[in-house]
């Protein structure tokens, strides 16, 4: 039940950075917006791959 703990600690922490991140820069460097007319089609590519590594290594030091 610790553990359980630990994680919920932790994934609080990197929700809180990521949000902030998102909230100081906006968009990140990466993430790809095309607009024509009326249509905006957003892609977060860089967003996806910080997202990524962050849960791979949350994942990997609770496995431990």
């Amino acid at each position: 039940m610790v553990s359980f703990g630990r994680l919920l600690i932790v994934l609080g922490i990197a929700l809180i950075v990521v949000g902030a991140a998102i909230a100081v820069f906006g968009r990140l460097p990466g993430d790809f917006v095309y607009k024509r007319g009326n249509f905006t089609f957003f892609f977060p590519l860089m967003t996806s791959i910080l997202l990524s590594i962050v849960l791979s290594l949350l994942l990997w030091l609770f496995r431990r």
